[in-house]
């Protein structure tokens, strides 16, 4: 039992730690270098991101992943002194992963449905997306996901 909970915490540690960092670069560096392109390029590439984005690595390994083993942590550490630790890094990555995909999945998908650049109202399209909000929602994800990161790191040391 005692390596379960140990394997389970690290999974967790680690998952929602990649998580929050792709949550952080979206808030440092792709958003903003996007930000400063021309409606085509925007809509192109964050039609080819988002589609990349929708893998094994991130949606098992991490999205879906830091969830799941984030729940298994705090199964299998009750009654133990790290247990606080990693609810409160569960709430917290359950509010990041309800923002994703209450607000960001679906303007992510409907980019994506808009269709082929070559054919499509970037302008409109782009404005539909509301990049604003989009990122607006991402730094909330940031801060969530960051925050449930460290706390679950804490909870490695209780």
């Amino acid at each position: 039992m005692e390596v379960m909970r140990i394997i389970a915490l690290m999974a967790a540690t680690i998952s929602t730690g990649l998580v929050a960092g792709v949550f952080g670069l979206y808030a440092h560096t792709i958003m903003p270098g996007l930000g400063r392109t021309d409606d085509r390029t925007f809509v192109g590439a964050f039609q080819a991101i988002d589609r990349a984005i929708i893998n094994p690595w991130f949606l098992g390994g991490g999205f879906f992943g830091a969830l799941v083993f984030t729940v298994l942590a705090a199964i299998t550490h009750a009654g133990r002194p790290a247990l606080p630790w990693i609810v409160a890094a569960l709430i917290l990555y359950a509010i990041t992963f309800v923002i994703t995909v209450a607000v960001n999945v679906p303007r992510n998908d409907a980019i994506k449905a808009a269709g082929d650049p070559d054919g499509i109202d970037l302008a409109a399209v782009r404005k539909r997306f509301d990049e604003a909000r989009w990122r607006s929602w991402n730094i909330i994800r940031v801060i969530t996901s960051t925050t449930a990161f460290g706390l679950l790191a804490w909870a490695l040391t209780r």
